[in-house]
Parts: structure tokens; C-alpha cells; sequence
């Protein structure tokens, strides 16, 4: 399955349930973040305490390395 932010076609994006859209979304705001602190528009204080709080309200995890498989597949 692609991701939302990887070319995800609106058809697919429809026959996800409520909660696959919202791992979805978690999965990319995770990427943004990451994209914010690469680019240094955030510290590292600032993206671990999105992180965080993101994890928090959600109540999903982030496995290592699940931001890179997820990189790599949005290239």
C-alpha cells in the first residue's frame, strides 16, 4: 500500500478505513517533521517534542527505521 503523501490515488484513498487514513496521516505528518529537521526549519528539541506530542495524541509508535523505508518508497 503507498502512503498518502506517495502518489496515493483519491479511489485508494476512499476504500482505506477511519483507522487506516489516520496511520496514514501520522505517518505523514512523522515525515514532515523529519523533513523540517533536515532542512533545519526546526531543532532537535523542537522536532523531538512534535514527535512526541504527536505520538501522544495519536497513540501510534514509530519502529526504527520506518521513516526511511517510507523515504525510500516516496522516492
Amino acid at each position: 500500500m503507498k502512503g498518502i503523501g506517495m502518489d496515493m490515488k483519491s479511489n485508494d484513498w476512499e476504500k482505506l478505513s477511519y483507522n487506516e487514513k489516520n496511520y496514514e496521516l501520522f505517518l505523514k505528518q512523522t515525515l514532515l517533521l523529519k523533513e523540517f529537521l533536515e532542512r533545519g526549519a526546526i531543532s532537535q528539541a523542537q522536532y523531538d517534542k512534535s514527535l512526541h506530542d504527536l505520538i501522544e495524541k495519536t497513540g501510534y509508535t514509530i519502529e526504527f527505521g520506518i521513516t526511511e523505508n517510507i523515504r525510500l518508497h516516496k522516492l
